[in-house]
């Protein structure tokens, strides 16, 4: 061992003495830690064993600072969801139905990134949710769960890039969409080859602006409804009372909480970057505490004074049927209905950097949940080859190719293709917030079965296992509620090819479970049986929380009060 330690020091040492192009080059090569072109060895029944050992030794480069998580875990949720996919929810259940769906979703993942928070600071591993569904349920939920959230990533992004170039046509109409589509590829690809350190300075600089975007609208809506927009028009609560508070019933209220699951897509991406993060410890727990001021202000809020400024019945919520459309984006009719001339460039703008931030965010979801899944054996090895800088390029090259079917977009009927795309992945937000919620179950029967204490544990979720119980019910009510909303619309006749574009996720993913099951002989893990040991951060002590009370006790008052909340 030491022997190959002072060869890699001398390698790198002349690797150094290189020109700056020939380390570029040398980046490239496998990392010295990781062969992936070595035969696996892993024929027969599932080795769950091996498959922890290398998602615990995964060489993924760790250059994620604070910062980069604090404004991932505050704006990375933000996104096209929010700014024009609450214009079509709002059009189906009404300004009550939207806040009601809003809250209640909000308050799952409350519980959701709580349970993923005390995970991931204890096992801050490669894969994250990916590794804990395999390591505490079983190895075929893990792959069938992961799979498909790694598709809905992959086919996110061409998506995303053909939502950017419409938003274009905003200010330049008439040119080809393939034109944007490449610029948005190349500059998308180019940010991840900078590796996760190139993902969190992007998503820091976009979720800068989403945020203030995001505050600017809650502070000038506020304006708007009090009468102070160029109209003078004081509007209050009018809309709740015409056309109305709800709208289609509680059939409207189930459809939106499928979409307001949809909005919030991308809320756990700041667990699966744990593993990638300079000191988890420290940071993983305050970006867990801030999810309840990002939902509470960034969504309720916002949606809220949107319900106040936009009736329901307002014909250009379902202006286009392309995913991103500005003047489909209830934020950009209220501030039209208020006469500002200006704003809805502005707007459009945020919008756009909201599109490019999702498919951003996807490239790194999609990567880093393949490459684990190649790590646990669960997916072709050499999809996770990482190279000497860390990245995991052959799960980046996978997302390039996939990004290339946003060149549909020069056809007439795209829309049907991605429809399609998008069936399978189209639940991978709730097959993903479960699997977190039922795996915190499973790891706290474990911990206990094992003789282990909660206070040995370096964070514990604020809401426990009846939290991660209310997540694991209210997913299987959504899950409900969107077969009866797929297989009876709102508003139109039932249709199979609507109902299976809305809810083919679920026979799939039980496809994909029995079949690993069949194949790989995979074992439903025991709770006396879990391996909680293997990529397993320093238990805490007692002499550990002293330490960690006396240096709370020489912080300022108002060190205290921020920390206790943020």
């Amino acid at each position: 061992m030491g022997d190959k330690d002072s060869e890699y020091s001398v390698g790198e040492v002349e690797i150094e003495n290189r020109n700056v192009f020939q380390r570029a080059i040398d980046s490239f090569k496998p990392h010295p830690s990781r062969n992936v072109f070595e035969r696996s060895k892993r024929g027969g029944r599932y080795d769950a064993e091996a498959a922890m050992e290398e998602t615990a030794g995964s060489p993924l480069s760790r250059t994620l600072k604070s910062r980069h998580l604090q404004m991932i875990a505050i704006g990375g949720a933000i996104g096209t969801g929010l700014f024009v996919g609450s214009g079509s929810s709002l059009a189906t259940g009404g300004p009550a139905g939207l806040v009601i769906a809003f809250f209640l979703t909000g308050t799952m993942l409350f519980c959701t990134i709580h349970s993923l928070g005390e995970l991931a600071v204890l096992f801050p591993v490669s894969g994250s949710y990916s590794v804990f569904a395999t390591r505490f349920i079983d190895p075929a939920w893990g792959f069938a769960m992961s799979w498909i959230y790694a598709a809905a990533w992959l086919i996110t992004l061409p998506l995303e890039l053909v939502s950017a170039s419409i938003t274009i046509t905003f200010w330049q109409p008439g040119i080809s969409n393939a034109v944007f589509v490449t610029i948005f590829l190349i500059a998308i690809m180019a940010i991840n080859l900078f590796g996760a350190k190139g993902y969190g300075e992007s998503e820091f600089v976009f979720s800068i602006i989403k945020v203030m975007a995001v505050v600017g609208f809650i502070i000038l809506g506020i304006v708007i409804n009090a009468g102070g927009g160029p109209n003078h028009e004081y509007i209050g609560g009018k809309y709740w009372h015409d056309p109305g508070a709800f709208n289609s019933g509680f059939k409207g209220l189930c459809t939106v909480f499928v979409t307001a699951a949809f909005s919030f897509n991308g809320t756990e991406m700041a667990g699966l970057a744990a593993a990638e993060t300079e000191n988890p410890r420290e940071t993983l727990p305050r970006a867990t505490k801030q999810v309840f001021w990002r939902i509470t202000i960034f969504y309720m809020v916002s949606i809220t004074i949107v319900g106040l400024l936009v009736p329901y019945n307002d014909p250009r919520l379902l202006n286009s049927d392309s995913s991103v459309d500005v003047k489909a984006s209830p934020f950009a009719i209220a501030i039209n209905n208020a006469g500002i001339p200006v704003l809805p460039s502005i707007m459009n703008a945020v919008i756009l950097i909201s599109v490019l931030s999702v498919g951003n965010s996807s490239v790194y979801g999609a990567t880093r949940t393949i490459c684990s899944l190649a790590e646990q054996g669960q997916a072709p090895r050499f999809l996770g080859y990482i190279d000497r800088k860390g990245r995991p390029l052959a799960a980046i090259g996978l997302s390039f190719l996939l990004g290339l079917l946003s060149y549909l977009a020069v056809f007439k009927d795209y829309s049907t293709v991605f429809n399609w795309l998008m069936a399978v992945p189209g639940l991978s937000g709730i097959f993903c917030w479960m699997s977190i919620n039922l795996s915190h179950i499973r790891f706290r029967q474990g911990w206990k079965k094992q003789g282990y204490t909660l206070d040995q544990l370096p964070f514990q979720s604020a809401v426990g296992v009846y939290g991660s119980c209310v997540g694991v019910l209210f997913n299987v009510l959504v899950l409900i509620a969107q077969f009866w909303t797929a297989l009876f619309p709102v508003g139109e006749k039932p249709s199979a090819d609507s109902f299976f574009q809305a809810y083919l996720a679920v026979p799939v993913g039980i496809c994909c479970f029995l079949l690993f099951k069949f194949i790989r002989h995979s074992r439903f893990a025991k709770a006396s049986e879990m391996d909680l040991v293997t990529g397993r951060r320093p238990l805490m002590t007692p002499e550990d929380w002293e330490e960690e009370r006396l240096q709370q006790t020489a912080w300022p008052k108002w060190k205290k009060v921020y920390r206790f909340w943020c």
